[in-house]
């Protein structure tokens, strides 16, 4: 694989789409922490908000990596 997802024939980086993939399971994350109620344990929401996001990302480009897929 070179690194590139081709969706209709326009090629799109790896890297990107697993963004936008940790975006989506992140944002469901945080509804689920929200209903739960846990929300109200974090002083700065926006921070706990990028570090679910940056972990979300560094763990589907690590289980990535594993199955020997290259970004």
């Amino acid at each position: 694989m070179t690194g590139e997802i081709s969706i209709g024939g326009v090629f799109v980086p790896t890297l990107l789409v697993l963004i936008i993939v940790a975006l989506v399971l992140t944002g469901l994350l945080l509804r689920v922490v929200t209903a739960v109620g846990l929300h109200r344990l974090f002083v700065y929401r926006a921070a706990v908000d990028l570090a679910f996001f940056v972990l979300i990302l560094g763990l589907l480009v690590f289980l990535l990596t594993q199955f020997g897929i290259r970004l």
